[in-house]
């Protein structure tokens, strides 16, 4: 299998994410791989596995929807949409965060770095009903 397919597996994979497939991430992730993102930076599955976990026991119907891929050798930039609902707040209402996820396979095709790149403010914190507000307004603030 070449890197373009593995990283079409890897893609379909999150795109299917559930809280039963999250104990299968060993099958994507190398025994060493690192993940970060604007919260969490850890190493090895079992950290890993806890952050998909906890994804999905505090959101409600959280999911990737894998908007393009762009493919160099044992490396990828996915861009991605990351649709949930609040399980705290408005339930109704499906928020989106737009992000991109720089992916490098180790030697096995399996992810060694997994580092998520979105902006925490602009996508997740303006949409908090109470800090939501202070952020908009520190960013007209700050924009004027």
């Amino acid at each position: 299998m070449n890197s373009r397919q593995r990283f079409e597996q890897i893609a379909n994979y999150f795109e299917t994410l559930t809280p039963q497939s999250v104990s299968e991430l060993n099958a994507f992730y190398s025994a060493t791989a690192r993940f970060k993102d604007p919260f969490n930076d850890v190493t090895g599955v079992p950290a890993i596995e806890t952050i998909f976990a906890h994804m999905f026991a505090s959101l409600t119907q959280p999911r990737f929807v894998i908007t393009g891929q762009v493919v160099d050798g044992d490396q990828a930039f996915l861009t991605w949409e990351f649709r949930f609902r609040f399980k705290r707040f408005d339930t109704q209402t499906e928020q989106v965060v737009l992000g991109t996820s720089h992916l490098v396979l180790d030697t096995d095709q399996r992810i060694s770095l997994h580092r998520d790149y979105w902006d925490a403010a602009e996508e997740l914190y303006e949409k908090l009903p109470w800090v939501g507000a202070l952020m908009r307004w520190l960013k007209k603030k700050a924009n004027s």
